[in-house]
C-alpha cells in the first residue's frame, strides 16, 4: 500500500488487516519502490500523488523489473492520470473517494485469477494456434518460440479472446471475463491493454478492433 494520505492510509490497512493479509506501507514514492522491491507483493496499490516520486514515475520504473498487479489510486477529476496510469502499466483503477469493500473485492479478484483457474501443471491446458500458443496452467504466451512477458489483466484478456475465437466480444463482456468482479470504471480501460497486448504479440492483426461494438481474436 503506497500512499502519502493518512487518513486513506489508515483506513485501508485497516481493512487489509481485518481481512487477514499480510502486507507492507509506504508513505512516500522512493520507499514505496523499495518497499515493492524487497517485499515483492502479489498487488500493489498505489496512489498517484506521492511526494519524492509520484506513482506514474514509480509505476514506470517498477514495470521495468515486474508485471505485479497494480490498482492505481486517482483524483476523481484527473482523467488523464487515469489513462496516463494505465498506458505505463497500472492494471486496474480506483477514483477517490472510493469504497474500501470495493478495494477488498478487487483484491480479492485479482488473487482469485493469479491461482490459475484453466487447470494445473500436472494437467496443462494448451491453447495452440498458428502463431500463438499459450499455456492457461502455467499462465504462459509464446508467439513462435518466444515466450512473452503479460501482466495478469493482459493475459486473461488474451485468454478471454482466444477462448472465444472468432467471436466478437464487448468491452463489458472483456471487463467481466479479465477483471472478474461488476466493474463500474471507464471502459477504456479495456482498449489501453489490448494495446499493450498487441505491442507485446508484434502483430495487430491478432486482435481485430470492431468499431462501436468490441474486438475479435483471429489466428488459425
Amino acid at each position: 500500500m503506497i500512499d502519502d494520505e493518512p487518513s486513506i492510509h489508515n483506513v485501508v490497512t485497516a481493512y487489509l488487516k481485518a481481512e487477514g493479509y499480510e502486507f507492507q506501507s509506504a508513505m512516500d514514492g522512493p520507499a514505496g519502490l523499495a518497499a515493492a522491491r524487497s517485499f515483492k507483493p502479489d498487488i500493489i496499490i498505489l496512489d498517484v500523488m506521492l511526494s519524492g516520486m509520484d506513482g506514474i514515475e514509480l509505476l514506470a520504473n517498477l514495470r521495468r523489473e515486474s508485471n505485479v498487479y497494480v490498482i492505481m489510486l486517482t483524483a476523481r477529476s484527473e482523467e488523464t492520470d487515469k489513462i496516463v496510469g494505465l498506458s505505463v502499466g497500472a492494471d486496474d483503477y480506483l477514483t477517490k473517494p472510493f469504497s474500501p469493500r470495493e478495494l477488498i473485492a478487487r483484491i480479492k479478484a485479482a488473487l482469485r485469477r493469479m491461482q490459475s483457474p484453466y487447470g494445473t501443471v500436472s494437467e496443462p491446458v494448451i491453447l495452440n494456434f498458428a502463431h500463438l500458443r499459450i499455456d492457461l496452467s502455467a499462465r504462459r504466451v509464446w508467439v513462435g518460440e518466444r515466450l512473452i512477458e503479460l501482466t495478469a489483466v493482459e493475459f486473461d484478456l488474451l485468454v478471454a479472446l482466444a477462448q472465444h475465437h472468432s467471436m466478437v466480444l464487448s468491452r463489458e463482456q472483456l471487463l467481466e471475463k479479465a477483471w472478474d468482479y461488476d466493474y463500474f470504471g471507464d471502459t477504456r480501460v479495456v482498449d489501453v491493454h489490448v494495446g499493450h497486448i498487441r505491442q507485446k504479440l508484434g502483430d495487430d492483426k491478432m486482435i481485430e478492433t470492431i468499431r462501436g461494438v468490441g474486438y475479435r481474436f483471429e489466428d488459425k
